[in-house]
């Protein structure tokens, strides 16, 4: 497992010094050596998404701060990211952050799709289950922030300041959970007793596929917030920035409810009752 790891920094590495080039699957395992096929497996049960996702979002990404941060043109903005025309960049920037490249950069808030991918080396041999699952603490705040950043996807517009603020008082309240892997911060949640809903899931990507999101369900639906229906928004079908999160919420045995606009943004509600609990336990994989 370590050896993987170590063989996918390197493609992170090659992908990160050639955000402005061409970085499709035949290309980067072509420059590191690989089979293409081998290569996208890996690539994908390590990082929970295809080098052509992880590309583009860290592009995007990129490009999102460009517009913020500079006044260089979108076309050359586009240029730069690895886009040969202005209209397949805002296509696909429109795609991923609701908004044309031009309203964006109007704005003036910077918010990223995708940081830099980072891995954890030194995994758990043994298998996690919901006892290690505990009450978040002050000096956790670091690691949650950075586990935040990462997983966020662009969902909704982050405002750091005001979400540090309510993960503070989250965790003065107890209503913050952490999961840790030798020590580091590897899935965290938000829940309300009052609207009995879950207002931040988080899980790092390289354990997406290890059933983590249900450990936390678990833990809520046994000890917190035992015997009542919980409610989670999330994407809306078909959104293009989505990266399998609705897709975890109905293996868990969420139904949909009704759409919703969160922040500007477009969402959906769903809703998880207490009858379901015997279809979780019976339930399986997360990506």
């Amino acid at each position: 497992m370590e050896h993987q790891v170590i063989n996918i920094e390197m493609v992170i590495d090659y992908i990160e010094n050639n955000l402005d080039g061409k970085n499709d699957l035949e290309t980067v395992a072509n420059e590191i050596h690989y089979s293409k096929y081998h290569l996208h497996r890996m690539f994908t049960s390590t990082v929970g998404m295809t080098i052509h996702d992880y590309v583009q979002r860290r592009q995007l990404t990129e490009a999102a701060k460009l517009l913020v941060f500079s006044e260089k043109p979108i076309i050359e903005i586009a240029f730069i990211c690895g886009y040969e025309s202005q209209q397949a960049f805002s296509a696909v920037f429109k795609s991923m952050y609701k908004i044309p490249p031009a309203e964006y950069r109007d704005n003036r808030e910077f918010y990223p799709l995708q940081l830099r991918f980072t891995l954890h080396r030194n995994t758990s041999k043994t298998e996690l289950n919901k006892d290690d699952i505990c009450i978040a603490e002050k000096a956790d705040i670091s690691a949650w922030m950075d586990l935040m950043r990462l997983v966020i996807d662009g969902y909704p517009v982050m405002d750091e300041a005001d979400y540090l603020s309510k993960l503070i008082i989250a965790i003065n309240e107890k209503r913050a959970l952490v999961l840790k892997d030798n020590g580091v911060l590897i899935g965290a949640m938000l829940f309300s007793y009052q609207s009995v809903c879950i207002d931040f899931l988080g899980v790092h990507p390289q354990y997406r596929k290890q059933g983590i999101q249900k450990l936390f369900l678990d833990a809520l639906m046994e000890i917190y917030l035992p015997g009542q229906e919980i409610s989670m928004t999330t994407y809306r079908e078909g959104d293009k920035a989505d990266t399998g999160h609705r897709d975890i919420l109905k293996q868990l045995g969420f139904a949909e409810r009704e759409l919703l606009v969160e922040f500007g943004y477009p969402t959906q509600r769903f809703v998880l009752s207490p009858g379901h609990k015997e279809d979780i336990e019976n339930g399986g994989t997360t990506k």
